[in-house]
């Protein structure tokens, strides 16, 4: 008879009561801890790659910025002087911060009875609210910015899609404004779909295929990039140009106790309450998605997804 072996997750190591009530008091630790358990990354940061400081609550920027000189370069004879041009700006538009976050209570006896685990779930519930919450007002923004759309037609094989994808691309570059489309955002389903087909149709690189087998995301595949995230609920694909898209504007607030790991937006805070025999966890996001270039995205309809 055979036998077979299976996978088990093993102990993450056990923490006293006195050596969790240390954690919970170090700000640091516990910043460590969110990045550590996010489940969920932010994709707003992913499709607007731009990043502003957003100082005094609020940022100011250019959209629509014309991305040629007025004038053409002249030709320019050895100790000549180069002519100067004066570079239009786009349309100056502000935009103001909204700080996101939530708080709940750790209560020691909590801590006391199910240790580590009940804290790490704790963090791992508020970070992913917030990080839910942020990326769907940032896909909501970029859905309503970005208004243009291109009739694909049935994606029914990987050649339908490639071919239907590479005529928006060649036509969005006729108008010479610099632009890559070469990320595109599905809902859930639409993603299974697509990925399926490339997978049947033979058209996804062994270890891409193996990528999306395991689900890990994005997926390269067809000179393209293809991410999904349940925070997009749009019934059109969009195909992105994530380079000149937009951005995200932080506003860094301070205040003691509040930190946050490199490259993660999230910020946590512990308090202790000793009226309330506890801690107070706390996660916050303080920010505002931006697009700067609407002409950097287009709505792909009639797919068939």
């Amino acid at each position: 008879m055979a036998s077979y072996t299976y996978p088990v997750k093993h102990p993450e190591g056990t923490l006293t009561t006195a050596e969790l009530h240390l954690l919970l008091a170090n700000p640091t630790t516990i910043a460590e801890r969110v990045f550590e358990l996010a489940d969920m990354k932010f994709i707003a940061d992913f499709l607007l790659t731009g990043r502003y400081s957003a100082a005094g609550g609020g940022v100011f920027y250019d959209t629509g910025e014309e991305i040629f000189a007025n004038d053409a370069p002249e030709a320019v004879s050895p100790l000549g002087e180069y002519p100067v041009v004066v570079l239009d700006s786009g349309e100056v538009v502000s935009a103001r911060t909204v700080k996101w976050g939530l708080d709940t209570i750790i209560s020691d006896e909590k801590i006391a009875r199910q240790g580590i685990s009940y804290v790490n779930r704790g963090i791992s519930r508020l970070t992913n609210t917030v990080v839910r919450h942020v990326d769907q007002v940032a896909m909501a923004v970029i859905a309503s910015r970005v208004t243009s759309t291109f009739a694909a037609g049935t994606w029914d094989t990987a050649g339908a899609a490639v071919e239907s994808l590479i005529s928006i691309q060649t036509t969005r570059a006729e108008l010479g404004l610099g632009l890559d489309l070469s990320t595109i955002v599905l809902r859930g389903a639409q993603y299974a779909k697509v990925i399926g087909m490339l997978i049947d149709d033979k058209s996804l690189p062994r270890e891409q295929g193996e990528t999306a087998i395991r689900g890990n995301l994005p997926v390269d595949a067809l000179g393209l990039t293809w991410a999904t995230t349940p925070n997009f609920q749009g019934a059109n694909p969009l195909l992105l140009d994530t380079d000149q898209l937009g951005g995200m504007a932080d506003e860094d607030l301070g205040g003691p106790g509040y930190v946050r790991s490199d490259a993660f937006g999230v910020e946590a805070k512990t308090i202790r309450d000793d009226d309330a025999e506890g801690y107070k966890l706390r996660a916050r996001r303080v920010t505002v998605p931006i697009v700067t270039e609407p002409l950097a995205g287009v709505a792909l309809t009639g797919t068939g997804l």
